[in-house]
C-alpha cells in the first residue's frame, strides 16, 4: 500500500502524543470511528483522494464531521495533514494506529467466521474462547460464511479452532474412508 511508512510514523506520533495526555484509549475509538466512517462513505474517501480540492476545504469537512464526536488530538491530527498536504493518508494512518494500539494493550484481532452473523450471546462465548486460547483480550472481526452451515471457525494469531459443522462433517467423512471396518456376513 502507497504511504504505509509514513502513515505509520504518524500514527506513532498521535500515539506517542495521546500516551502523554493519558488519552490514548479515546483516540483509539476516533480512530476506530474514522476508518468506519471513511469506509462505508466512498464520497468520503474520493473527496480525501481528490487532487483538485484543497486540503483546507478537506480539513473543513472532516473537522464538520466529527467535531464534538472525537478528541482534539484527532483534530490535530486533521491540521497535520492538512500541513503536510497529506488528507489522502487518514485512513490509512487510522488502521495504523488501531494496529500499533492493539499490539501495546495486548490486544489480539481474533477473527471469526460464522454461518449466522453474531449475537451479543455466542460473541461472548467466543471472547471467552479467545481468552482461553490465548489468555489475552482480542477485538472481534466476523464475517458470515453459510458453507461452514454452523458453529464458527475462530483465528487468533497462528492459533485456529475450528467447531464448524462442516468440520465435524469432514472428520466423520475422513473417519469412515479410513476406517478397517468390515462387515460381518
Amino acid at each position: 500500500m502507497k504511504d504505509t511508512r509514513a502513515a505509520l510514523r504518524y500514527a506513532k506520533a498521535i500515539l506517542n502524543l495521546s500516551k502523554d495526555s493519558k488519552q490514548e484509549s479515546k483516540v483509539y475509538g476516533d480512530m476506530i470511528l474514522i476508518a468506519k466512517t471513511i469506509a462505508e462513505n466512498k464520497d468520503l474517501d474520493v473527496m480525501l483522494h481528490s487532487p483538485i480540492i484543497k486540503t483546507d476545504d478537506k480539513r473543513k469537512v472532516l473537522n464538520s464531521l466529527f467535531e464534538g464526536k472525537v478528541n482534539s488530538i484527532t483534530l490535530g491530527l486533521f491540521h497535520l495533514l492538512e500541513d503536510n498536504k497529506r488528507m489522502d493518508m487518514l485512513e490509512v494512518v487510522a488502521k495504523k494506529y488501531t494496529i500499533i494500539y492493539d499490539h501495546l494493550k495486548h490486544i489480539e484481532v481474533a477473527k471469526v467466521t460464522t454461518a449466522v452473523p453474531l449475537t451479543d450471546a455466542i460473541e461472548k462465548q467466543v471472547m471467552a474462547k479467545v481468552v482461553e486460547l490465548t489468555g489475552n483480550q482480542a477485538t472481534l472481526e466476523n464475517s458470515v460464511n453459510p458453507n461452514i452451515l454452523g458453529g464458527f471457525i475462530l483465528r487468533v494469531g497462528d492459533v485456529q479452532y475450528d467447531a464448524s459443522i462442516s468440520n465435524y462433517l469432514n472428520e466423520l467423512r475422513k473417519e469412515f474412508d479410513h476406517s478397517d471396518f468390515i462387515p460381518k456376513i
